[in-house]
């Protein structure tokens, strides 16, 4: 073999051994005991508010897609996942005017923390978890991110509790996948970081049966104290659910929240507030048809203020038609309207019972 040869063949390896490597990497990486999984979601939307608030923001009890005559994002995220037989883990960052919206309370990058937790499976022959981090809420029906929803927006019930959570979380599912429940210690409602004075440790639980692939219902609950020490008011909330697919195209989601909090330190009194909720959903490969219909009574402002005599008692509507363009693009649009006890909308700057607004998003995702 002569000096030319040898010298080919050694370009030839040194060429080849970063592709050789690369494939190696991507062949554990399918492995599905060890498996890195990087997603993507971004969400572009334009809304028309009747009212015309003349700063573009739309209603102050409403985050996500809270402006108005203004194209925007209303969340961008990226996502990274780990899982193996016994560890797992989740990275999320975002921005968008979700995040700036929903997170006011958090400091600096915070903000941009979509999710951050890590967790371990405490047995070998039991699906058992125990997870810590910034986690997904364990309240509700509905999620930050619009395709996994059957509206455009959120109702108010989703938007007026934990979208997120900060804490640790024990979890249990079945064997057949018919029951999972947990168990959270937090540190308040929908916080990273705990309120300045606040020490004491919030809890919740989660219990949801799935009998069948078509019946979904869920019990889910929150305790504890969102304010300082020195201004203790306990809370306790409860959301309970119910998701139907009664038939091949169509769809229903029951839901009923209900939550009380202390008047005031060591008060026996307590402030309620209430909020029932049904969606209607037809759909088929490219389309979906979303009906609305909720209402929300706060009358104490605890977590709506209005400042008016009834407070906030409020009837909800929309109507959304959501167009699948491929598996990775979906365009949407979306009317909604409000009819409240109170004057408590503006029109123009004038105080009205009513509002209603359109709202069209295109989501991307990977």
């Amino acid at each position: 073999m002569n000096s030319r040869t040898i010298r080919n063949r050694i370009i030839y390896l040194a060429m080849a051994a970063p592709l050789i490597t690369f494939q190696k990497a991507a062949a554990q990486t399918e492995n599905p005991e060890r498996l890195l999984k990087i997603s993507g979601y971004g969400e572009a939307f334009y809304s028309y508010d009747f009212g015309r608030p003349a700063n573009h923001i739309k209603q102050p009890f409403l985050y996500s897609y809270n402006r108005h005559n203004t194209f925007n994002v209303n969340l961008a995220l990226v996502k990274a996942s780990y899982t193996t037989e016994r560890i797992r883990g989740n990275i999320g960052l975002m921005t968008g005017t979700y995040s700036n919206d929903n997170m006011a309370a958090e400091k600096n990058v915070l903000k941009n923390i979509y999710e951050a937790n890590a967790g371990f499976k405490l047995s070998k022959t039991r699906n058992l978890w125990i997870d810590a981090g910034v986690l997904p809420s364990h309240i509700g029906w509905e999620s930050a991110i619009g395709k996994d929803c059957q509206t455009l927006t959120r109702s108010i019930a989703a938007e007026n509790s934990p979208y997120f959570e900060t804490g640790a979380r024990l979890s249990y599912t079945s064997g057949n996948g018919k029951w999972y429940i947990s168990g959270l210690l937090l540190n308040g409602w929908q916080r990273i970081e705990r309120v300045e004075g606040n020490n004491t440790l919030a809890f919740g639980h989660q219990l949801t049966f799935k009998p069948t692939d078509k019946i979904t219902v869920n019990s889910s609950s929150f305790i504890g104290n969102d304010k300082p020490d020195s201004a203790r008011q306990m809370r306790y909330f409860h959301d309970l659910y119910g998701q139907f697919l009664l038939s091949p195209h169509f769809s229903l989601t029951l839901g009923f929240d209900i939550g009380v909090e202390q008047k005031a330190k060591k008060s026996s009194g307590y402030n309620s507030w209430y909020t029932p909720v049904v969606i209607a959903t037809w759909f088929n490969e490219k389309w979906n048809i979303g009906l609305r219909g909720e209402y929300f009574d706060d009358r104490n402002g605890v977590l709506i203020a209005t400042g008016t005599a009834h407070g906030f008692k409020t009837i909800g509507y929309s109507v959304n038609i959501d167009r699948k363009i491929t598996d990775q693009f979906v365009w949407r649009i979306e009317g909604r309207g409000f009819n409240s006890r109170d004057r408590i909308f503006l029109n123009r700057d004038l105080p009205v019972n009513n509002n209603f607004a359109i709202t069209s998003s295109l989501a991307f995702s990977f």
